[in-house]
């Protein structure tokens, strides 16, 4: 069997690697233009759904939307249903930079598909997709403190 997860991580560290060095310059530090992309795309999500999307636990997303906080990216608004609930949303500064983070993922995305007929990337996508859905189910039975049996 082919080692396609160590392919799919190889490719994930490069591009976090790339980006963590280019976000820099706005700010940005590792791996926290995951969360302000999902929160502009999403204003008004809520921290858990955010956790959920980029597939970390509560405490990892808590640490890196409050740096996004601290920094000024985003804001975190009561709802005015229930007091527990925090909104997310993005700031002036957030919005300011997401245009940037949108380019380049766009760009990241064409230099990953180069050579690819656009029929050919449909169906990689298609195979991906269908890799993560598979994982998330193990993913949710271990996040909620059980073992696989492998």
């Amino acid at each position: 069997m082919k080692e396609i997860l160590r392919e799919i991580g190889m490719i994930a560290r490069a591009l976090d690697s790339i980006s963590n060095i280019e976000f820099k310059e706005h700010d940005l530090t590792k791996g926290q233009y995951l969360y302000l992309v999902r929160i502009c795309e999403n204003p008004g999500i809520i921290q858990e759904k955010v956790a959920e999307m980029i597939k970390v636990d509560r405490t990892t997303a808590a640490r890196a939307i409050s740096k996004l906080e601290i920094s000024g990216f985003i804001e975190k608004k009561d709802d005015p249903g229930n007091k527990k609930i925090k909104k997310l949303l993005p700031t002036e500064k957030g919005t300011d930079v997401y245009p940037f983070l949108k380019r380049e993922n766009d760009y990241s995305n064409s230099v990953a598909l180069e050579g690819f007929s656009e029929k050919e990337a449909e169906i990689f996508f298609d195979f991906l997709q269908r890799v993560r859905k598979n994982v998330e189910k193990d993913w949710e039975f271990v996040k909620k403190g059980n073992k696989r049996n492998y």
